[in-house]
Formats: C-alpha cells, structure tokens, sequence
C-alpha cells in the first residue's frame, strides 16, 4: 500500500509545485489553524506549570491567614478590639481543629539597615518558625533550614533568601560568615535556592519574594528585633490542612474560629490555596474554549480551501481522468490519486503549522510575560487534526473525480 501511495505523493507535490499561488493559498488556512491550535495548547501548558509552580509555594494543602495592613489612625480604633493575628491565635487552630497537621509563624521585622563586611542589602527580614521552610516548600543552596533549637535558644542566626545572599555576599560562601541587621550581628547558616516562579503574585494574591528576604527564628525576632509600632504579633500563620479534609470546608472552621477570637474585627485574610488554583483553572478551561473555536474555525476555513482546490482539480483534469479510466485505471485508482493530493497538502500545511505555531507561542510568551511550554502532545495533536480535516474535505472531490464518464471526460473542452 505505501509503495502504491508513495508515486501519488510525488505527483501531488508536482501538481502543487506547477501551481505555487493557488497552492499557497489553500496551505494557509491549515497553516493558522495548526498555529493557532499549537500557540493555544503550548500557553495553556506553560500556565497550567506556572500556575502549579506558583501554588506550590503556597503549599496546596495550606491555609494561610494573613494580617491586614492599615493606616495608623484606622489601626489605633482595630486594636482596641483586636491584638491581631498572635501565637495565641496558632495554638488555639492547633489544639481545637482535629485536622490542622502542622502550622508555621512569620513576623515582619523593621529594619533600619543590613550590611556585612563585603556588601548591603535592601532586603525584608521576617522572623519564622522552623516549620515556615516545608509548609513553603523551601531548599537550600547551601548550608541548613533554622531548626526548632534554634528558636528555642533564641539564636543569632539567618537564612538568606539567593538575590539577598548575592548583595551582601558577591563572592561567594555566604555560610559561616556574619550579617549585622540593625544592631543585632546573626550567623549565616544556610542559603535558599531560588525557584524562578516568574511572577510576584497569582490570581492576585502577593507570593514569592522570599529571595530578597533574611529568616531568622521567631523568637530571636521578637525578643531582639523591633516590629512596626501597633504591629500584630504575627503577620503570617500557615496551618497545612490533613488530605481527609477538603481545604475550603476546613476554611469555614478556620474562619469562624478567628472571627470568634477577634471579637469579628476583620483585621486578617483567609487565603485558599487550592480555591486559588481551581479558579485560575476555570479562568484557563475558558481561554481554551475561546482559542479552540478561533482554530476550528481556522482548519475548517483550510479544509474547504483544500476542497475547493480540489474540485477545480477535477475540473482542469477532466481530460487526463478520462484517459487514465481509457487506460485501465479504476475508480479506486482515481479516488487515491485525489485523496494522496489532499494528504499532502495537509501534511505539508501542517508541518508549516508547526513552525508557525511554536514561533507565535514564543512571541505571545515574549510580549505578553506569559508562560509558555511547547508539548509534543501539541505538536502531534494538531498535525492529527489538520491531516483527518484536509483528507475528509478531500474526499468528496476525490469521490466526484472518480464518478466521470471515461468518454464523456475524453471529450471534454
């Protein structure tokens, strides 16, 4: 079958060589289709890994509680009815929700200056538990995490976020040596890796920017470090949620326990995590539709070009049908013919696709900050579709070429 099939190609790509214009044409609607349907697939992948990437240092399985910000006179009247978030507010969800397997608290330090002796640095400290690193999905580059030691002896040591490491360390082996914040000196014990997540914030929530950031442990922070006056003891509780639990029913326990200790001052936000994504999802399962109809359209406005390309075919070679039926072929030999012409101009509209569809992906990405990820599932998919489109709008001009009478077609002008 594929030596039989294998001249008709050739064939079809001569015919389609002796016709370049027209041939153009018909390859363009398969070409934007292809393209459209590779740019689309390839975006949605790469924000379906962004989007993953993003949430996992969020912790999926996290609820995180986060303090309010508020000028200070508004802030006075709060914190006549509210402390704000405090490790009160960590061991009362601890204790009284059965499914909170782990918490973690973050403090937000005021500083007035960060140096060492071989650089500067505008970066953020925050105090945190020990626990702060896994619910957050945190490594290091070097060195260690703070420990639970380290918060219980109250230690002068940090962790530094890789940007903050590289400002106040330009050459290097950050570990061992010292950073002076305020006027508290603190040992450098490890270093973070930096996950490039590409985008400071998700579904409008701020993430991220923990590699301009200098951790130290929570109790150092509090007992030798200032916070802003009128500051809540904590800025940032994580409490990671058991998988028995669905995170958005263990948020309306969270909610109304906090609602109750607050006397309902609504000075903290509950973040969802896996609310978050779901959304972001939707959002996406929605782009996908839209950019799904824009390339059907496309290959369906390609397939009726290859029809009509293929009609005029049968048209200007009505003569050359008759004497191949006057010489023996078949219908099923016409019917080929036709059909092998309609395959390779599918294959080659939609490698030429292709191309075009992997370039438009990397300039959307490139203009519009998007994240973008090729997928061979893609690639493979939309060659698929191009090809079952141009041969099935191939098939009725080849079934037409194959009904001629064989004279009446000899006799045609």
């Amino acid at each position: 079958m594929i030596a039989t099939f294998k001249p008709l190609i050739f064939d079809a790509l001569s015919e389609m060589a002796a016709h370049k214009l027209r041939t153009l044409l018909t390859l363009l609607g398969m070409i934007f289709g292809v393209g459209a349907v590779i740019a689309m697939l390839n975006i949605g992948e790469g924000a379906e890994r962004q989007a993953l990437k993003l949430i996992d240092s969020m912790g999926l399985r996290n609820l995180i509680v986060e303090s309010k910000q508020f000028a200070n006179d508004e802030l006075m009247e709060i914190r006549e009815e509210s402390l704000g978030l405090t490790l009160a507010d960590v061991e009362a969800a601890a204790i009284t929700l059965p499914f909170v397997e782990d918490y973690s608290a973050e403090r937000r330090i005021k500083t007035q200056s960060i140096y060492s002796d071989e650089g500067r640095s505008d970066a953020n400290v925050v105090g945190v538990t020990a626990s702060h690193f896994s619910l957050a999905n945190m490594k290091t580059a070097s060195g260690r995490l703070l420990s639970e030691d380290d918060n219980r002896d109250v230690a002068q040591v940090v962790v530094l976020g890789s940007s903050a490491a590289e400002e106040l360390f330009p050459q290097g082996g950050a570990v061992g040596k010292f950073v002076k914040v305020n006027h508290l000196w603190l040992e450098v014990v490890g270093v973070l890796f930096n996950p490039y997540l590409g985008k400071d914030e998700f579904q409008g929530v701020k993430i991220g920017g923990d590699s301009a950031r200098l951790f130290v442990p929570l109790s150092t922070s509090m007992k030798k470090l200032n916070a802003p006056a009128l500051a809540s003891e904590l800025d940032v509780i994580k409490l990671k949620i058991s998988e028995e639990v669905d995170p958005s029913v263990a948020a309306k326990a969270v909610a109304q326990l906090f609602k109750l200790r607050h006397g309902e001052t609504e000075d903290y936000q509950l973040i969802i995590p896996a609310a978050l994504l779901a959304q972001q999802k939707q959002t996406q399962q929605i782009f996908n539709i839209v950019m799904a109809c824009v390339a059907g359209i496309s290959l369906l406005v390609g397939g009726i070009g290859i029809m009509n390309i293929m009609l005029a075919n049968v048209l200007e070679r009505t003569k050359e049908i008759g004497l191949l039926r006057a010489v023996g072929a078949t219908q099923k030999d016409i019917k080929l013919q036709f059909i092998a012409e309609s395959f390779t101009i599918s294959v080659l509209g939609g490698l030429l696709g292709i191309v075009f569809g992997l370039a438009l992906s990397e300039i959307i990405g490139f203009y519009s900050g998007w994240a973008v990820s090729w997928s061979m599932v893609a690639i493979f998919l939309s060659l698929g579709i191009c090809i079952a489109v141009g041969v099935g709008f191939g098939v009725f001009p080849a079934i037409k070429a194959s009904q001629l009478n064989p004279i009446e077609a000899l006799h045609s002008d």
